[in-house]
């Protein structure tokens, strides 16, 4: 099959074309520095051409809210409608797990909106929710830190290799459309400040990790279940502790 992928250079994206041409696949990595820009429009027209399958796992560059919602709503807006112009039969977006759950949050708001333009759009898609990357670690205790300190509340938390995320995104859009969603996930859940303590121990890095029940994820409190996806979840194969990155 021709299987465009929108945010092909980036970091799933990369990993999903690799793994669609070694299936046989032609897989098309769309992104601006190959000459495709959702947000313009500019190239979608050729990209799509032909194809069957689209994968959008396109990143906002901005996380401001009024900036990562515009983001969704007009290159998804302007991918949909080229989509229905080509005759495009399957349409498969990445999002992540929980975003019901914080509305508040303007990325998960904006993946939301994504997600309801999708499913009103009349092409066939699949929903793939992931829980949070293995590679995105590093980036949430940065986020998580103040005063020299890591403060992580102590919910549930099960992150997910990044081959893994594109095996199972690969694999979903190969299949017939779920117009729905799945969970994928990790195969170990943990809880979140042990998690990072852990890391951050493996990393060798000094800084504390303090258990605050209210500390903010994002912008956003947290509870219990709020990142970590239900019983039917797909669970990848991967190990933090193995992964070999960290």
């Amino acid at each position: 099959m021709k299987i465009v992928v929108v945010g092909g250079t980036g970091l799933i994206g990369s990993k999903l074309v690799a793994k669609l041409r070694e299936q046989g696949h032609e897989a098309v990595a769309a992104a601006p520095t190959t000459g495709v820009d959702t947000l313009t429009g500019e190239g979608l027209a050729g990209a799509l051409a032909g194809a069957q399958v689209v994968i959008d796992v396109s990143n906002s560059p901005s996380f401001e809210r009024a900036a990562v919602l515009r983001f969704f709503e007009t290159s998804t807006g302007n991918l949909l409608r080229a989509e229905a112009e080509a005759g495009v039969r399957h349409h498969v977006a990445l999002s992540i797990v929980g975003t019901e759950r914080m509305p508040e949050n303007g990325y998960f708001a904006a993946k939301i909106a994504q997600e309801r333009l999708i499913e009103k759009s009349g092409i066939p898609f699949s929903l793939v929710h992931s829980t949070q990357f293995f590679e995105f670690a590093r980036g949430i205790a940065d986020e998580a830190t103040a005063d020299g300190e890591v403060h992580v509340a102590p919910v549930l938390f099960q992150p997910i290799a990044g081959d893994d995320v594109a095996e199972a995104v690969g694999r979903t859009a190969v299949g017939p459309p779920l117009n729905g969603r799945i969970e994928i996930a990790g195969p170990e859940r943990f809880r979140m400040d042990e998690f990072f303590r852990q890391a951050l121990a493996a990393w060798g890095d000094p800084r504390e990790v303090v258990t605050d029940p209210h500390a903010r994820y994002f912008g956003s409190e947290l509870s219990e279940r709020s990142l970590v996806p239900g019983d039917a979840a797909v669970l990848g194969r991967t190990r933090y502790q193995d992964w070999g990155r960290m």
